[in-house]
């Protein structure tokens, strides 16, 4: 592997992708505990959606008189005013009480953004000068008992270019790690990104295969095991047979894994054809932390 192809700035800041959703705190608190780990600057990013700032008025412009249609729009009109008043209040409350839980949990000095427009748009713009992108699993307007991802999340993933961490609802202490490696070039990738990365330095280390240890997948496990032991890791092997999300879930369950780390979509078709995928379905169903790296 090439490793000048690392091109994630180490100067670019960690940036807390907000919402009001339950998953406010725990995005804060992964961002802070990255800010610290990566000695990066710590943005709170709230974006404004157009699509829910204004909600559509129908049109009923056949059944009433003109003034009183004037009037009907003109009042619309200063709802919509209203509406956007609060929206842009409630986000600075946001901000202010993030960068407050942030200072607490030991980032220093964490900047405050608000911005108009889509979240991934306003990702993508900014990415030139993020080292890292972290984002809850679920925004505030999902059905949690579908157990749907967030829209945003699923956009942004495709979207953006920068490491990822989809945060779990609640921030624990990060000791143990995993990566989901099967000896693709993504993967590999993964590791190389995990070795030059100052984030998980010191914390325990493991490696999670499915399938069965023949030639292809062991050559790529010992290539893994040297990499991250130069590196300063001691990785643990752990090769299982079935299916990749059933045993990724298993390991992770029994090994206690903190954080999981795996390939996010890469740029092929399979980028426009997220449901269905290994990594939608291990974010689905994983109740831990998950970095996306590409």
């Amino acid at each position: 592997m090439n490793k000048t192809a690392y091109t994630i700035p180490v100067d670019g800041k960690v940036m807390a992708c907000l919402d009001a959703s339950i998953y406010a705190d725990s995005v804060i608190d992964h961002a802070a505990w990255a800010s610290v780990r990566l000695d990066s600057g710590l943005v709170c990013l709230h974006v404004l959606d157009r699509e829910t700032a204004h909600s559509p008025t129908a049109d009923y412009s056949g059944n009433i008189g003109i003034d009183t249609q004037s009037a009907l729009l003109e009042e619309l009109a200063e709802l919509d005013a209203q509406r956007s008043r609060v929206a842009l209040r409630q986000g600075r409350a946001l901000l202010e009480r993030a960068a407050q839980r942030a200072v607490a949990a030991g980032a220093i000095n964490p900047e405050s953004l608000q911005r108009h427009g889509t979240l991934v748009e306003t990702a993508t713009e900014l990415e030139d000068d993020v080292r890292l992108f972290v984002i809850g699993k679920r925004g505030e307007s999902v059905d949690f008992n579908k157990g749907h991802l967030g829209a945003n999340l699923e956009r942004t993933v495709r979207g953006v270019n920068r490491p990822l961490l989809v945060t779990s609802r609640k921030f624990r202490p990060i000791k143990r790690f995993a990566i989901a490696f099967d000896g693709s070039a993504t993967t590999r990738k993964c590791v190389e990104m995990v070795s030059m990365s100052p984030l998980l330095k010191g914390l325990d280390c493991h490696l999670i295969a499915a399938g069965s240890e023949d030639g292809k997948l062991r050559k790529g496990l010992d290539w893994a095991r040297q990499e991250l032991e130069a590196a300063g890791f001691a990785p643990q092997i752990i090769v299982q047979p079935g299916d990749s999300e059933q045993v990724i879930s298993t390991q992770v369950g029994q090994l206690d894994i903190d954080l999981l780390v795996m390939g996010a979509y890469g740029h092929s078709r399979i980028r426009h054809l997220i449901v269905g995928s290994t990594t939608t379905a291990v974010l689905r169903s994983c109740t831990i932390p998950v970095l996306l790296l590409r």
